[in-house]
């Protein structure tokens, strides 16, 4: 059972309106990789110019933040739920 990565609204543009796409990557910054051979272009929308998770983008594997994890190297296994969910700027 792979990996499910939710895409959000913004960025399905980018994954031909793809919802959920599977990954059977090891860790989310394996995921990404493997996101952005398959969809050229989503990964300078979610790493920044060091390679890092950028701060306005939240990841999350069931429903926790790799923020609080082990950020790229976070593991991800069959059956997880990894979220991309880009943060919302209020003012």
């Amino acid at each position: 059972m792979p990996v499910n990565i939710r895409i959000p609204t913004p960025l399905r543009k980018l994954t031909h309106d793809e919802e959920v796409v599977e990954t059977s990557a090891e860790n989310i910054g394996q995921a990404i990789a493997d996101l952005e051979t398959r969809y050229p272009g989503i990964q300078e929308r979610l790493l920044d110019e060091s390679g890092e998770v950028r701060r306005f983008v939240n990841v999350y594997v069931n429903e926790e933040d790799i923020r609080f994890l082990d950020n790229k190297d976070t593991a991800i296994k069959d059956g997880d739920e990894v979220s991309i969910i880009p943060a919302i700027a209020g003012g």
